[in-house]
């Protein structure tokens, strides 16, 4: 690798992109929306640009999401997305091309995954890498992965719940729940025909979400059924750690714990534990290269 290469980690989210740079951290933080003209099929805006013209474009030009439940929905809009991303995050006057680290979600195939590193090399990185987001998660939140220690985490994100039992740097059980947690409160009166904003308890939230927050319990009874009971003992003795924007709810880690049997603990920065994961791992590449990390 020459020493003039960037590196990059991406947390590749379905309702935000998150890059993060070694040594200087989360550089950006964008939603993962991008804007298209449906006339001549041209890319408009990205990100937080894009986003501001969600409801409020014309006919012709559409803003929506290209990633379905952590993976690429629209390969061409992905791309230029990833595009985007890496040259924001390097500046327009930057020459190298860098490596990238991409978050996945656990349950990715390999077609899934294929796509995303060819993706990331059509945008302009010169290696592409990527990495489980159990996993990262799991390095971000500060827990030694490789230890002979059984370790779970559930990361909570905008399109997919991943929950997974991790031990000497591999997932030994693991479930994906492909659920978007997310309630519209704001936008037009029906009644009025006017804008109106609404003010949303977290009862409310926890009620209208009810059955997505059942299906995340579930997908954790699921995967400590399915765990070894050394690793079980060991997870009992630390309890689950819960990563992700949603793990923030109130009162969710005490929901998990009536539920489950198992204490839960809320990680430090949450939200961010995948996109700093992926900056550790790119710190100590050629220690996760072997372990962890899939290249083209």
């Amino acid at each position: 690798m020459s020493f003039f290469t960037p590196k990059l980690g991406i947390d590749l989210g379905t309702a935000n992109t998150l890059v993060y740079v070694p040594k200087k951290g989360i550089v950006l933080n964008e939603p993962s929306v991008v804007a298209v003209s449906e006339q001549d099929n041209k890319i408009l805006a990205v990100g937080n640009d894009a986003k501001n013209m969600l409801g409020k474009t014309p006919e012709s030009i559409v803003a929506y999401r290209p990633m379905k439940d952590g993976v690429i929905a629209d390969y061409r809009v992905t791309e230029a997305m990833l595009r985007y991303f890496i040259t924001k995050a390097l500046g327009k006057w930057n020459i190298w091309k860098p490596e990238v680290l991409v978050s996945v979600p656990a349950g990715v195939t390999s077609t899934e995954r294929r796509a995303v590193i060819e993706a990331a090399i059509k945008a302009g990185a010169k290696n592409a890498y990527v990495v489980k987001e159990p996993i990262l998660a799991a390095i971000g939140a500060g827990i030694p992965i490789h230890e002979p220690v059984g370790h779970m985490i559930i990361d909570i994100g905008g399109g997919t719940t991943d929950v997974a039992v991790i031990s000497l740097g591999g997932i030994v059980a693991s479930t994906s729940v492909e659920e978007e947690l997310s309630i519209v409160i704001k936008g037009r009166d029906f009644v009025t025909g006017l804008p109106r904003a609404a003010e949303v308890k977290t009862n409310e939230i926890v009620r209208a979400i009810g059955r997505e927050l059942r299906e995340i319990i579930k997908s954790l009874k699921d995967v400590l059924q399915e765990t070894p009971p050394e690793l079980a003992a060991d997870i009992i003795d630390r309890g689950i750690i819960m990563t992700g924007g949603t793990s923030q709810l109130r009162n969710f880690p005490e929901l998990v714990f009536r539920r489950t049997g198992v204490k839960a603990v809320l990680a430090k920065d949450p939200l961010f534990c995948v996109a700093n994961g992926t900056g550790i791992a790119l710190e100590h590449l050629d220690t996760y290269k072997k372990t962890i990390i899939a290249k083209r």
